[in-house]
């Protein structure tokens, strides 16, 4: 379907003049992907850029019937992908990834036009959501079974992976491409057609990417992509029997709801949900190591990623030289537009979640928290959130025990290995923590002490396809990535043949 003109004029700001030199003009049509038909829907729901509150787009409002038409359509599918080849399935998805990457530029400038998140950041996405294209793409082909000595006479034992069926995927929207590149290359690679739904806030980077899926050979119905109301899309991905797995990324809140209500089939559900970090840093750890690991990890995205350190503990030896050298690192960051090529903390996507760092800054000065931040009450916009340092933080603070989900690192002191543990255990999430020790004992030992699912040790970096990302406690169900991911999507089948004996 060609790009079509809204009726009424919008603002012409940083995004919109970024948006109107696209090479690939279908990528702003805002139609929907359902059973092989770009739909655009009589209804349309507006794209906001989050910088400047301006208009940028609108999508298609796709609505119960829409859903109702894409489940029948991937049920129909499905025979023929679960029949095909593993190699076969493999070579769309990669011709997929190069798709991706052959317009890297194009799907970066709309996630940061929709998300916010600075350029070069944006264009990081695109390759890590290609990634998971490629890794499935191979990891399809490995998906093994596995042949069990006998404890029967005359009967050969063994157990086979198959696809389980329909998937649907809830998408969120601080990482609108690479949440689902990870969850579909899963299910694809493993036979299983899927639904997406995107987060309203990013619809852009998901209709973009099914353009790039249509173009790489997913077959019709295989891969469908639905924008609009998150209520009206989600209640038929639960209740509908056909829909045999769901995978979400998202806050524990939803993440609750979506699991009571798929209880009610016994839907198999994957969840990845929100984070409150531990970064534990010793006196024995290298200062300036410890200190920048801090900052990738709590200012990527601009503070909004479930991996986000929420918790920075140091110890009190070097805590003063901690704080003095983070915050002269905190200072040089760069708020703006994140189309500028300057900027290092783009706005925050949600004013809600801007709210919501404001609101724990306030707190925790309150109740005696330092704001170490110069560029503490600097605003481009209501969704702008500066940089801010609080150090002195204490346990009865809101952000001591909340996901902030911005660009505010806490500081708090601690004294000793004992007491550290407890305070970062003491929490219903467990999805990621950090370490930074030089000393490899303690490393070892914290190493399975920490209550959570992946964990950093003298590094901030640790994610990637190949890797199981997931969390303990609240923080979620499964894993996405590696082997692991792939099982989400299929069903063991032991099978025991008898009667072999001579």
């Amino acid at each position: 379907m060609a790009f079509q003109n809204t009726q009424h004029k919008r603002p012409v700001g940083p995004a919109s003049k970024h948006l109107q030199n696209l090479r690939r003009r279908d990528f702003l049509s805002g139609a929907a992907l359902v059973d092989g038909q770009w739909v655009s829907g009589g209804e349309r729901d507006r794209v906001i850029d989050p910088a400047t509150g301006q208009e940028i787009a609108d999508v298609a409002r796709c609505g119960s019937s829409e859903m109702e038409t894409a489940v029948a359509a991937a049920e129909r599918s499905s025979p023929a992908w679960r029949e095909l080849l593993p190699a076969s399935r493999g070579a769309i998805l990669r011709n997929w990834a190069s798709l991706m990457l052959e317009h890297e530029e194009e799907l970066a400038i709309l996630v940061t036009s929709e998300q916010g998140k600075p350029l070069a950041e944006a264009r990081q996405e695109i390759a890590y959501g290609a990634g998971f294209l490629e890794w499935f793409a191979a990891e399809g082909e490995r998906a093994y079974g596995e042949t069990i000595p006998s404890h029967k006479v005359g009967s050969l034992l063994h157990v086979r992976m198959q696809p389980i069926g329909v998937a649907a995927a809830i998408t969120p929207w601080n990482f609108p491409i690479a949440m689902i590149t990870r969850k579909a290359g899963a299910a694809l690679a493993a036979g299983c057609p899927i639904i997406v739904k995107p987060a309203p806030e990013t619809p852009l980077s998901a209709l973009a990417l099914a353009r790039l899926a249509e173009q790489a050979g997913l077959p019709r119905g295989v891969f469908q992509v639905l924008v609009g109301n998150p209520i009206e899309l989600s209640k038929p991905l639960l209740s509908d029997t056909r829909i045999r797995a769901l995978s979400f990324t998202g806050s524990t809140e939803v993440g609750r709801l979506l699991l009571k209500a798929a209880a009610e089939n016994v839907k198999k559900v994957s969840l990845e949900l929100g984070g409150h970090a531990p970064f534990l840093v010793f006196d024995d750890a290298g200062l300036e190591k410890a200190v920048s690991g801090a900052m990738a990890a709590k200012f990527a995205t601009s503070g909004q990623d479930c991996l986000a350190a929420n918790r920075i503990y140091v110890q009190r030896r070097v805590y003063d030289a901690f704080i003095e050298q983070l915050g002269a690192r905190i200072a040089q960051l760069r708020m703006g537009h994140g189309l500028e090529p300057t900027t290092d903390i783009g706005p925050m996507t949600k004013l809600s979640v801007a709210e919501k760092c404001r609101s724990h800054i306030d707190d925790a000065v309150n109740k005696g928290a330092r704001v170490l931040s110069p560029q503490h009450g600097a605003s481009l916009g209501p969704n702008f959130v500066p940089p801010t340092l609080l150090s002195d933080v204490t346990e009865d603070m809101l952000i001591a025990h909340e996901e902030t989900f911005g660009p505010v690192a806490a500081v708090l002191p601690f004294d000793s290995e004992e007491e550290v543990i407890a305070r970062a255990n003491a929490s219903e999430m467990g999805l990621a923590g950090y370490v930074y020790t030089d000393n490899l004992r303690r490393a070892l030992r914290l190493s399975g002490r920490i209550e959570c699912g992946m964990l950093g040790i003298n590094t901030a970096s640790f994610t990637g396809p190949p890797i199981p990302f997931g969390g303990w406690k609240q923080s979620g169900l499964g894993r996405e990535g590696s082997r692991h991911g792939l099982a989400e999507f299929m069903e063991l089948k032991y099978v025991c043949f008898g009667d072999l004996a001579a």
